[in-house]
Parts: C-alpha cells; structure tokens; sequence
C-alpha cells in the first residue's frame, strides 16, 4: 500500500468541517468538492491494486481529481465561504507530488 494514501484520508477528514460550512452557503459546490476529494481516495486505491496501464490511469484520474479539490478549496475561498488552511493545503500540496511522480 501507497503511504499517501493514509494521508489521503486524513486529508478527506480533515476537509469535512470546510465542507459543512460550504453547503451552507453552496451546495453544488459543496457536492463537487466532496466528489472529487472521494475521488482522489478511491482511485489510489483502485490505482493500487491495478497494473499496467489500468494502474498509470488510475494515478491520473486521482491526480486529476486532487488537483479539482485544490480549485474547489480556492473558489470557496474567493466566494469567502472558508478561509485558507495553510496545513490543509500543504497536505494537498504533498499528495499531488505524490501522484505526479506515480503518472510520470
């Protein structure tokens, strides 16, 4: 198993105090944060126990799929939903160089 994808779920967890307060004021784009933030997870884990090309596209629908949450978490800020969590977004920052250098 990948050890970023323990960091993964802990990421998941930790966004889900920001996911609450951003229903509450945008629900579509609280349902895409909480889609592609799952995403990023399931397809790891997926990605994991795949091989060949399956395994390499896996990778590539999770760094995708990171790379939409961080979009997620800069729109909600601009809209002033939440506010930036440095922590948070360097925990982001690891998991998809993390996954870069799985895709390359």
């Amino acid at each position: 198993m990948l050890r970023i994808y323990d960091i993964v779920l802990e990421v998941l967890k930790q966004l889900q105090p920001m996911l609450r307060r951003i229903e509450l004021r945008d629900r579509d784009l609280a349902r895409q944060l909480r889609r592609c933030s799952s995403s990023v997870a399931l397809n790891l884990g997926e990605g994991m126990y795949s091989r060949g090309n399956n395994r390499s596209a896996r990778y590539h629908n999770a760094l995708g799929s990171a790379r939409e949450t961080l979009s997620c978490l800069d729109v909600a800020e601009v809209c002033s939903y939440v506010h930036r969590d440095a922590a948070l977004r360097e925990q982001l920052d690891r998991i998809v160089g993390t996954l870069v250098k799985l895709v390359h």
